[in-house]
């Protein structure tokens, strides 16, 4: 009709279907129907035209066909439409397992399989269905079922028998799944990657040794492998895997004899060293003709001590390497072998060895014969002098010694004559050593450690005389002295002060307890603490004018205390020497409380030190001073102490003295509180003791007053009248005129108060004279205006009269300034008694003799 309408030829479809008119060739050939709507039409029909129609869908209907395929057992045509698709998704849909189910077998599938295996895949002969079948069995982790596959294609003949990417895949998967037929199929194929196979077959994940050995085996003979250079490197390939991985040196060996090829023989050789088999593998290296190891022949032939079979390896390697250690290991497999003539020759021949090396290697490991002749090639007399000791042969030990000249050898050809007892050739090598400072203390020890005293002292002895003798000799020559001969100590410190070493001296003198050489050597060192140190611990030293001149120059001042203790224990005697010496140096503070910490007799004792320093008017030493003249009675030296050197504590003195037996000893305390402005105390003490004139004193003093007023009423109260009368005379600058006059007239002492209002008069009189004169206006000038007289009238009459007025109840007189109150005050006693103080005599309470000036 030319419809292609798909309703209408599925209608058509329908019935050639229904009526059985050659639906397949319908089904095959019609192009417009719809595969979904006939096929489930056919399904129930004839499943065989179901499945045409869902194939003919072209992959629309995959999945009803699958269904249709497994429900009515159309396995072979599933097959041939799986390979012929080439879909991976597809067949990823028939050869996976639902999620679940991994471990339960799918009859269906395994059918499925079995037709591709057998049917489907052999009857292809597109390599692009093959390639794409085996890749969905391998994507689905077939491998039992690949190589099946595999088999039936490459093994029961086909057109891909001879596929190199096939046989690979086929030993790949027998390798993978089933190791049992790898063998099989590597004797059986003949075109894979040989070399790629075998490196997984001896992989770690597989070790599959004796199949990748049969694989390199088998291609390295000439019918695999054309080159010659291939069939080599497939035998190196093979040993490899023998000495690599299967460990089999023996087989190794065989197939090495077999092969009988360089690279094979120097492979093995290396698998030997490895394994700690030396004399194997250097016959390998020689059958290799290989001499590249050589580094690791020689350490495991010395390791292992075959010198006879290193010997060869070395003269093969000699003839291709001209190398510093082939040469230097084969004159050293000589010495060990003891072949003395070969090495002689070797050595005196061409070479490029090390001999300085291979002759200490020898020396170190005993070989002294050939170490000699290696030593005598070079001209190395140090270490030959070493080799001649060793052989005892001692004189030419030393010849050998003075040809090198170098400390190092005469100090060991010096220590090994002193081993063999030869003196004399000893004392020649060690007067050539001491003359290195940094030697002698190590043959001091060496002669000393075997008892040779005397002839080390003497060895010393001799190199003073040196041309280059240096400190270290005299000082350790010194040393030895201390130690061995101490008569000689003070005479060899005098004679060689200068070119010793103090320190080190000192402290054998110390250590030897020769303590006079040590305090010189301290003195002469100016090491004067040290000393004088040495003087106080160690009796014997002490020595009174040594020492007096050493603890002025020291330099710790700790030490003149300690020195100050010393003698005060010691010598009390020279105490007062030892302190005029130290007078200008020392802290007399410090030195009067340690005298107090040693007792009372040491102040005592150093009384005259005391009255020496006083000078300085230090409390500690005035304090200490003053105690002492209490404790003596001695107020004259006690009043002249206090008016000399007033640092001191003067309250405590004052009531330690106010309480004295002495009666001097009280007014000292008296006298004392006055000093300090303690008036009260200072006037009872007078009072108790009735030293008038000492409270008048104080009083007058103390320009207090009121203490001059009780003062003056105690003596109204004692009835005193003289002492009033005194009191009045000597205080009147401070005494208040109506103060005296109320006393005077309370008891009636008329007579008595009249000098003193004498003199109250006249000084008033004369203060108001002298205020007149200082306010008069001045004189006035001829000819001066009559404004600037005014204007001076104004200013001395106090409001324009002109007249001074002494008493004004208004205005008054001003008062008097500072300068005139302190003119006041300083005013003497003239118009009152003679200019100084008046001479009283108090005797019998008798009125006070004076004699005022009216």
């Amino acid at each position: 009709t030319g419809s292609t309408e798909p309703g209408t030829h599925n209608a058509l479809g329908k019935i050639y279907i229904t009526l059985n008119r050659d639906p397949k060739s319908f089904l095959v050939n019609n192009m417009f129907y719809d595969p979904k709507v006939l096929g489930p039409y056919c399904e129930s029909l004839d499943p065989q035209l179901a499945f045409i129609a869902y194939k003919k869908g072209a992959g629309e209907c995959d999945d009803q066909l699958i269904a249709v395929s497994h429900a009515h057992g159309l396995y072979r045509d599933l097959a041939k439409y799986l390979v012929e698709r080439q879909d991976l998704d597809l067949w990823a849909k028939v050869l996976n397992k639902e999620e679940g189910e991994e471990d339960k077998e799918d009859p269906q599938r395994r059918q499925l399989i079995d037709q591709i295996v057998e049917w489907a895949l052999p009857e292809s002969t597109n390599a692009d269905e093959v390639s794409c079948t085996v890749k969905a069995f391998m994507a689905a982790d077939l491998p039992g079922e690949l190589i099946s596959l595999l088999e039936r294609i490459i093994l029961q003949g086909s057109d891909f028998s001879d596929n190199k990417n096939l046989q690979n895949l086929l030993i790949l998967t027998a390798i993978r799944a089933d190791t049992t037929r790898v063998a099989g199929y590597i004797d059986q194929l003949d075109n894979f990657d040989a070399k790629d196979i075998a490196l997984i077959c001896i992989s770690e994940s597989h070790m599959l040794y004796e199949e990748g050995f049969s694989i390199y085996t088998k291609f390295s003979k000439p019918e695999f492998t054309q080159d010659k250079d291939d069939q080599v490197e497939m035998q190196v390939l093979a040993i490899g895997v023998l000495v690599d991985y299967m460990k089999d040196l023996d087989r190794a060996k065989t197939y090495a004899t077999q092969c009988d090829e360089k690279p094979v023989w120097s492979k093995l050789g290396k698998a030997q060293l490895d394994e700690k088999f030396p004399a194997d593998a250097i016959e390998s290296f020689i059958n290799a003709e290989d001499p590249s190891e050589y580094v690791r022949v020689c350490e495991s032939a010395n390791e292992a001590e075959i010198w006879l079979e290193l010997i060869p390896f070395l003269k093969m390697a000699r003839k291709t390497l001209q190398e510093n250690l082939v040469d230097t290991e084969l004159i050293y497999a000589y010495a060990k072998t003891n072949n003395l003539t070969e090495l002689e020759v070797f050595v005196s021949g061409p070479n490029v060895a090390n001999i300085q090396s291979i002759g200490d290697r020898c020396f170190s490991e005993g070989l002294y014969q050939a170490a000699k002749i290696l030593f005598i090639s070079i001209n190395n007399n140090s270490k030959l002098a070493l080799c001649h000791i060793h052989l005892e042969e001692y004189r030419e030990a030393v010849a050998a010694a003075t040809k090198a000249n170098n400390v190092s050898t005469w100090k060991h050809v010096c220590f090994a004559c002193l081993r063999a007892e030869e003196f004399r050739l000893a004392a020649t090598c060690g007067l050539e050593v001491i003359k290195y400072p940094d030697h002698v203390d190590e043959v001091v020890t060496y002669y000393s450690d075997l008892g040779h005293f005397t002839h080390v002292v003497s060895l010393f002895e001799q190199g003073i005389g040196l041309e280059d003798a240096h400190i270290g000799i005299f000082t350790e020559l010194g040393i030895l002295y201390t130690k061995h001969v101490p008569e000689k100590v003070m005479e060899h410190c005098k004679v060689f002060f200068s070119k010793l070493n103090v320190s080190k001296v000192v402290r054998a003198c110390e250590r030897a307890r020769l303590f006079p050489p040590a305090v010189y050597l301290y003195m002469q060192d100016k090491q004067h603490d040290n000393a004088v140190k040495v003087m106080m611990d160690r009796a014997p030293a002490w020595e009174n004018d040594l020492f007096l001149d050493a603890v002025t120059k020291v330099r710790n001042q700790e030490v003149m205390y300690k020195a100050v203790g010393h003698y005060l224990t010691y010598h009390p005697t020279l105490f007062t020497r030892l302190m005029e010496v130290l007078e200008e140096n020392i802290d007399h503070s410090r030195v009067v409380s340690q005298l107090r910490r040693t007792g009372d007799w040491a102040l005592q004792l150093a009384q005259q030190y005391l009255k020496s320093v006083q000078k300085y008017n230090l409390s500690p030493v005035n304090e200490a001073l003053n105690e002492l003249f209490v404790e003596d009675e001695d107020y004259e030296s006690l009043r002249k102490s206090i008016d000399s050197f007033n640092n001191f504590n003067m309250i405590a003195l004052a009531s330690k003295l106010s309480t004295h037996e002495l009666l001097e000893f009280r007014r000292i305390s008296a006298y004392v509180y006055r000093c300090n402005k303690k008036w009260n105390q200072s006037i009872e003490l007078s009072k108790g003791d009735k030293m008038w004139k000492d409270a008048i004193d104080t009083a007058n003093e103390s320009t207090d007053g009121e203490i001059i007023e009780n003062l003056l009423r105690f003596f109204c109260e004692t009835s005193e009248k003289e002492c009033f009368c005194a009191a009045l005379y000597t205080c009147f600058a401070h005494v208040s005129p109506d103060v005296a006059l109320e006393l005077g007239w309370l008891n009636g002492y008329h007579n008595f108060i009249m000098p003193f209002f004498i003199q109250t008069f006249r000084h008033s009189h004369e203060r108001l004279k002298v205020l007149e004169e200082r306010t008069a206006p001045p004189k006035e000038e001829d000819g001066a205006p009559d404004s600037i007289a005014q204007t001076y009238g104004n200013l001395g009459g106090f409001g324009g009269s002109g007249l001074l007025m002494i008493t004004d109840g208004a205005g008054g007189i001003p008062m008097p300034t500072t300068s005139a109150a302190v003119a006041t005050s300083t005013l003497d006693m003239s118009s009152f008694g003679v200019p100084q103080q008046p001479q009283m005599m108090m005797q019998n309470g008798g009125m006070p003799q004076m004699q005022p000036t009216m």
